[in-house]
């Protein structure tokens, strides 16, 4: 069964899949994809002049995208850094490679055999051998994790280039874990709205006061 197919996958990585059980060629490409939701191919594609790391962004122009729309990808500081280093590897090793993740300055095509390898040593495979765990899983945790962070779902969805709100809700899969959050969530926001209502009460109660006392 692929995790892609399970009602309440988990939101982060499984030991199947961490950067160690990949080799090096491929851990940039991990990390990449569990943190930004891209997809496979927009990752292999990905060329150094659609990355702007002085800003920390990526830009997918129109055309480049499954979806045909152009997107912005924002890059958190751990990202920034691993391709940082990566850059200057490749500068250093292959100069006229233009192609952020590569193996031996070629362009990636697929890497469906190190993936079975991964997953193999993590023992998470099924009676048949196969993975138990794909790589688009990522894109569903990234999806989920946008959410959890507190990003509205339509910049979630303008992220991930989901232009589909049914598609993106069936990335944005919600547990019970994630109602009772939401719960205790509301409960702070009204306890903190009733505690704003009593200050200006106070306040006013306070001011009428003064104003009694002056006249």
């Amino acid at each position: 069964m692929r995790w892609a197919t399970r009602r309440h996958p988990p939101a982060t990585p499984t030991p199947a899949v961490r950067q160690v059980r990949l080799p090096d060629y491929l851990k940039g490409v991990l990390m990449f994809g569990y943190q930004t939701g891209c997809r496979k191919g927009e990752i292999l594609t990905l060329q150094w002049d659609q990355v702007d790391l002085s800003s920390g962004v990526v830009r997918l122009e129109v055309g480049e995208t499954k979806n045909g729309e152009g997107r912005i990808i924002p890059l958190g500081p751990d990202l920034v850094e691993m391709l940082k280093l990566q850059r200057t590897a490749s500068r250093a090793a292959h100069p006229d490679c233009p192609w952020v993740f590569h193996l031996n300055g070629e362009r990636l095509q697929t890497f469906n055999k190190a993936w079975r390898t991964a997953s193999k040593a993590a023992g998470l495979v099924n009676e048949l051998g196969e993975p138990t765990r794909i790589f688009h899983d990522l894109r569903r945790s990234a999806v989920r994790n946008l959410v959890r962070a507190g990003t509205s779902e339509l910049v979630a969805m303008r992220i991930s280039g989901h232009k589909s709100r049914t598609v993106f809700e069936r990335y944005n899969v919600t547990s019970e874990t994630d109602i009772r959050q939401g719960a205790a969530k509301l409960s702070s926001y009204m306890a903190a709205l009733e505690e704003k209502a009593l200050a200006a009460e106070r306040h006013t109660i306070g001011t009428l006061e003064g104003i009694e006392r002056v006249q």
